[in-house]
């Protein structure tokens, strides 16, 4: 009986690392939303990893998080480091390449709670007197990323806090200035 369970439980593990295997190599994520504010507005506070406190989610994972910025104050060679409890995690953001007012790329390396390295985008599209704002993060799926994927929806995982950070992009982007 004992024998016959453990050669279920293989054949239903072997099944699953099989379907795992199935999965596509990449990864994409991405939300947009349209904030009623210039491009010119919005930009520095994607381009300048300073400003994110007014409007990431993630910065409210947790309030002790330890940040350290180097590098230039804003653009390419921008530096972010984080090092925060479970739900944050640990890692850091460089920005890569700015085409001015309408596109941020960022390196994005996390080191805790499992290693993965990823490009993040802000693409900034002015349309009537709105602007289009999308936020996108891709890259390589690990084999252990393509087995949680089984039962997580990286989609559903990532995408609820990039809709949130959008919103609080758009308030803080929508607020007169003083």
């Amino acid at each position: 009986m004992l024998m016959t369970i453990a050669i279920a439980f293989g054949a239903l593990l072997l099944a699953l690392l099989l379907f795992a295997a199935t999965k596509p190599a990449t990864f994409r994520v991405e939300r947009s939303l349209a904030v009623q504010a210039p491009p010119e507005r919005i930009f520095p506070l994607i381009n300048d990893f300073h400003n994110w406190a007014a409007w990431s989610p993630f910065e409210k994972l947790d309030p002790a998080m330890k940040k350290t910025f180097s590098g230039v104050p804003s653009g390419p060679g921008a530096v972010y480091q984080w090092a925060g409890n479970g739900k944050a995690g640990e890692g850091r953001m460089e920005i890569t390449g700015v085409k001015h007012d309408s596109l941020v790329t960022i390196d994005l390396n996390f080191l805790k709670p499992f290693p993965a390295r990823n490009t993040a985008e802000f693409t900034l599209i002015p349309q009537g007197g709105a602007t289009n704002v999308t936020w996108a993060v891709f890259g390589p799926m690990t084999f252990m990323g393509k087995v949680m994927c089984v039962f997580v929806s990286m989609d559903k995982m990532l995408g609820k806090d990039f809709a949130e950070g959008l919103a609080n992009l758009k308030t803080v982007s929508e607020k007169p200035r003083q």
